[in-house]
């Protein structure tokens, strides 16, 4: 198989590989080469890849979408970093902090916009 990673700006990575293991919204997830097509996405998390020589690679990456088609997948993601295993776990936690932080920013803004309209609801209520 083909294993390409697009990033935004450029392309990650475009190797051979044997096999791929990544992690999606219901748990994680292995492709062989005679895998059926499909799509996914991905979620933080690890990426490991076999290629067909040499250890087995590991990625972080900060989610994304998986397309498996025929000989090739390709993935594309906001970010991807690679490394050594144990500095890469700490890399995925620091990209769900990230995300958790951003999640209570929307929250609070949608929080705010909801009393703003109720509050202005109720006015107009008052005043007819």
């Amino acid at each position: 198989m083909n294993l390409t990673i697009y990033l935004p700006t450029d392309i990650f990575l475009d190797t051979a590989a044997t096999k791929i293991v990544g992690e999606g919204p219901a748990g994680s997830f292995g492709i062989l080469p005679r895998h059926i097509d499909f799509v996914t996405a991905l979620v933080p998390g690890i990426l490991r890849y076999l290629p067909p020589s040499g250890p087995e690679q590991f990625l972080a990456v900060k989610g994304g979408i998986l397309v498996k088609q025929q000989e090739r997948v390709t993935i594309a993601t906001q970010l991807a970093v690679s490394g050594e295993l144990g500095l890469l776990k700490a890399t995925v936690d620091r990209m769900v902090n990230e995300m958790d932080d951003r999640e209570k920013q929307a929250r609070t803004a949608v929080a705010r916009l909801e009393a703003g309209f109720i509050r202005r609801f109720m006015e107009f209520g008052k005043s007819a």
